[in-house]
């Protein structure tokens, strides 16, 4: 039976985590970006359908090139941050439902429905970059997710080959510069945003 982690733990993944505008000069091993993937492959998408197409970003000439698809602010990050990660969801995820979800023809409910597609596609990609998120924390690596960046662009330069991948956010990792951060935002109490019912 699960236990509640400890204060450390949840202080290391929630409450003393930031979000990173730069990273110290400290390499990311190939080694910790399969760690990440491993972790984040195990948390829940709807009938498993794992819709997020990952392309890490290492090499300065795939720097540039996101860089160039991102408002200034963001292209600097990138330009100087150890990795980058292009988050993208595949529209033809359901093709590999046969194998991922063999307990129903889970593919069959998505064939001829583009609308029920994307949609599913888009959140369930979307909670697959807050796992991304998370893992990275675990592991002990530090995130700097964005979405100021032209989709198009990224989309051209990055899956032209690939596309049905289409591109949903960003995010540099590394190992966080404290200097780098803002002071914590505001975070609402329960009353602020929740109800009981």
């Amino acid at each position: 039976m699960s236990q509640p982690l400890p204060d450390a733990s949840l202080d290391q993944l929630f409450r003393t985590a930031r979000t990173y505008n730069a990273f110290l000069d400290q390499p990311v091993s190939t080694e910790q970006l399969h760690a990440i993937w491993d972790l984040m492959k195990m948390a829940p998408t709807s009938a498993n359908q794992l819709p997020a197409r990952l392309v890490w970003v290492t090499s300065e000439e795939a720097k540039a090139k996101l860089a160039a698809c991102t408002m200034p602010a963001n292209a600097a990050k990138i330009l100087s941050a150890p990795v980058s990660v292009i988050v993208a969801m595949d529209m033809q995820f359901h093709e590999q439902l046969p194998w991922l979800f063999p307990h129903a023809d889970a593919r069959a409910w998505f064939v001829g429905n583009d609308a029920l597609r994307e949609k599913s596609a888009f959140l369930n990609t979307t909670l697959q970059a807050g796992y991304f998120i998370m893992a990275a924390r675990a592991l002990g690596l530090d995130t700097g997710p964005m979405t100021g960046f032209s989709n198009e662009a990224v989309d051209a330069a990055f899956f032209a080959d690939q596309p049905n991948c289409k591109s949903v956010m960003l995010s540099t990792l590394g190992y966080g510069d404290p200097a780098s951060i803002f002071d914590r935002s505001p975070r609402p109490d329960f009353d602020t945003f929740n109800r009981m019912a």
